[in-house]
């Protein structure tokens, strides 16, 4: 890395990040993009992208993040693999503290992303890596031609229900009301597949299981309080997600839920500083939102060096 101050660095690599990246090379900006793991973020576990408009066919998720590392890489962005610590003003400059050593630059761009929420339950923890799951696309497989428990309404639960059928016999999605939430399309392709069972009025109470892995999910029904165990060789678990925000929070002004507060040019709190994606507040969580986001904040960014 080069040791004179940037004129943007920008924390996190995912879709908002290495777009942002995209942005801010074209503009000649002197940028850095730092990711803690790999590029891509979390179209890296998704198996199939399909709105993302420009590819018709859809695209698979790592295909997608991995034209989005090569378009920014083409422009020159420069990437190095840190844990950021904390970041903080420092006169003119923001100082972005890593591990060992402290980086400099005239604007930053969070671009952090979010986690997938946990239940909170017993058994979940025990048996995570042991049967409870938050990403199909990587754990469906181990699944084969067993039965699943599936926890969620949203878009994301009930795609990836719809991927997990590739593999198993039987899923039973559990929601907390009596209609989903996702998107009409995904839907209607959930209660027409014969493999999925939907479990209404529901939430998990326990996941259980002993030496052998897990044996079953405990649910209860909302509106009669009975409970009765399903059982099941796995659980996946779609219920939100959490910000990585927990490194900015005594910086940057944050909601309720930790998500980062910005303006409709993605400014933050503190000058100079923009966010954009799935870490800041916004009623979409989409790629295609995401993009958008850091074109905004990139260009942003760029207006504030010349102000």
């Amino acid at each position: 890395m080069d040791a004179t101050p940037y004129d943007l660095i920008i924390i996190g690599g995912g879709p908002a990040g290495l777009t942002a990246g995209i942005y801010a090379c074209r503009a000649r900006m002197k940028t850095l993009l730092i990711e803690k793991m790999m590029p891509g973020g979390q179209i890296m576990i998704t198996d199939w992208v399909e709105n993302y408009p420009g590819f018709p066919e859809g695209i698979a998720g790592a295909e997608l993040a991995e034209r989005f590392s090569r378009q920014a890489e083409a422009f020159g962005l420069e990437t190095a693999y840190e844990e950021v610590v904390s970041i903080r003003p420092a006169g003119d400059m923001k100082e972005v503290v890593l591990t060992d050593k402290s980086l400099y630059a005239k604007t930053l761009i969070i671009a952090t992303g979010a986690f997938a929420r946990k239940l909170g339950i017993p058994g979940e923890d025990a048996f995570y890596g042991r049967g409870v799951s938050f990403c199909a696309t990587c754990d469906a497989p181990f699944f084969r031609d067993k039965t699943v428990v599936a926890i969620g309404g949203g878009d994301t639960a009930v795609q990836e229900s719809l991927y997990l059928t590739r593999f198993v016999d039987r899923v039973f999605l559990v929601h907390r009301r009596d209609q989903l939430r996702a998107t009409r399309i995904l839907q209607e392709r959930a209660l027409s597949n014969p493999k999925i069972t939907m479990v209404w009025d529901s939430v998990p109470e326990a996941i259980l299981g002993g030496e052998q892995g897990l044996a079953a999910v405990k649910v209860r029904n909302v509106k009669t309080n009975e409970t009765k165990d399903l059982a099941a060789d796995g659980c996946f678990i779609w219920i939100g997600i959490t910000p990585h925000t927990a490194f900015i929070k005594d910086t940057l002004a944050l909601d309720e839920h930790g998500f980062i507060i910005v303006n409709e040019r993605m400014e933050t709190s503190v000058p100079g500083v923009f966010a954009c994606g799935d870490a800041r507040n916004t009623p979409l969580r989409q790629v295609a939102t995401a993009v958008g986001d850091a074109a905004i904040a990139a260009v942003a960014a760029e207006h504030y060096l010349t102000m």
